[in-house]
């Protein structure tokens, strides 16, 4: 049968086994955490090639300048106005369920050793250094430390001198050419480890945090993954119209990659399988690298609307009261925080303990609520934000007549 011929078979039979084996046996479950890492590392290690081979070779073959400005200015601004959108249909739904109303906790009893690690590197870290990174101290360093942003910067430079270079540039391009086809195998032959590192994983989430902590703070985990999933379906579902095919056909196009993330709680184990998805379904590839990379970092669509519910959902635990002006210049600093914080670990909780330690209106503390489930939530984060990446490039791609429609209505359909 051709379903046991599929990756996500494999690796939705072995998230069901991680989870069995992390619930009958924790210690077992959290030893098998190693799994899991390795698989995201082999991923990671990948990442900053497949990016820096795939816009260069893109960009190199845009011979109009302007248009490459335009697609950035409009990728950018799609990015904003869709996590916006985002975050104000989290700020929507919290504000009407009220999943912390009625918890009464007093912020002096709770123990913030759990989180001591998150709120250091909250305060150490400032918008100001995410914007400094992106140009690299030197051309390798970027590789080096496997940062997206980076890697990016240095592409879309070395893409645009191949562009100006002409025939010159030829040589390179070919090269670049051949090493995408042997990088891209390297990839094929890393998947084929993706369930045993989604094993590990959710062996790892069951067995370390246990389904109690499913059913303490049930309501919110329930309002986040409610929230994301109308958000993929009606949003998401809406604007993937304008490029002429459906949300449901490119969530089944796409299913391999959203078990994937299911398992191992990273949208970054897809990012290379995500843009030669997107240029096998009609997407030329300059857009394809320059939308999802830059997604990665600028169009957390999943982020957003945990990072509005989880501190609306403090300060309504905590019973906080706050003024409209208050939350709105909270979503207003989430908008920037956010995006400093995508490629640092344990992003979430430091975005949250850095904007709220900025604003001061919600007690920093108040995330020891979020603690034991945050992990749980990540899924509903990452396969949102996956989608959302995917979306945007046929979107773009279609606005810039970069579009293959009989491509897509072949790999995706209509």
């Amino acid at each position: 049968m051709k379903i046991f011929k599929s990756l996500y078979f494999y690796v939705l039979i072995a998230i069901l086994l991680g989870a069995f084996t992390g619930w009958i046996s924790p210690e077992t479950g959290q030893s098998l955490k190693i799994l899991g890492d390795l698989f995201i590392k082999l991923i990671k290690m990948i990442i900053a090639p497949v990016i820096f081979i795939t816009v260069t070779l893109g960009i190199a073959g845009i011979r109009d300048m302007k248009q490459l400005g335009r697609t950035g200015f409009k990728t950018i601004l799609y990015f904003e106005l869709i996590t916006t959108l985002a975050m104000v249909i989290g700020w929507v739904v919290t504000k009407i369920v009220r999943p912390g109303e009625g918890m009464n906790i007093d912020v002096h009893s709770l123990d913030t050793s759990s989180i001591a690690t998150y709120t250091e590197k909250a305060n150490a870290y400032r918008w100001s250094d995410f914007v400094s990174s992106i140009i690299p101290e030197n051309f390798i360093g970027a590789f080096v430390n496997g940062e997206i942003l980076p890697v990016l910067f240095l592409a879309i430079l070395t893409g645009i001198v191949l562009s100006r270079m002409g025939k010159n540039g030829l040589s390179a391009v070919n090269f670049l050419d051949k090493s995408r086809q042997v990088v891209f195998k390297i990839i094929e032959v890393i998947m084929k480890a993706a369930p045993i590192g989604a094993f590990g994983a959710m062996a790892y989430t069951i067995g370390k945090f246990g389904t109690s902590t499913l059913l303490s703070l049930g309501k919110l985990m329930l309002c986040v993954y409610t929230t994301c999933f109308l958000f993929v379906l009606l949003v998401l579902g809406l604007i993937i119209r304008y490029s002429g095919t459906s949300i449901f056909k490119f969530l089944k196009y796409i299913k391999e990659e959203i078990f994937i993330v299911l398992g191992t709680s990273s949208s970054e184990t897809v990012l290379p399988r995500l843009m030669e998805k997107m240029q096998r379904a009609g997407c030329s590839p300059s857009v394809t690298g320059l939308v999802i990379p830059t997604g990665y970092s600028f169009n957390l669509d999943g982020t957003s609307i945990y990072l509005t519910m989880a501190a609306l959902f403090i300060a309504q635990a905590t019973n906080t009261s706050l003024t409209f002006l208050d939350e709105l210049t909270l979503m207003t600093v989430f908008l920037i925080t956010s995006k400093g914080a995508a490629a640092v670990t344990g992003g979430g909780f430091i975005t949250l303990a850095s904007t709220l330690a900025a604003t001061g209106t919600i007690p920093v503390e108040g995330l020891v609520l979020l603690l034991g489930i945050d992990r749980f939530m990540s899924e509903a984060r990452a396969i949102t934000n996956l989608i959302g990446n995917g979306v945007a490039t046929l979107v773009i791609a279609k606005s810039e007549n970069a579009l293959d429609e009989k491509m897509m209505m072949e790999k995706i359909g209509s």
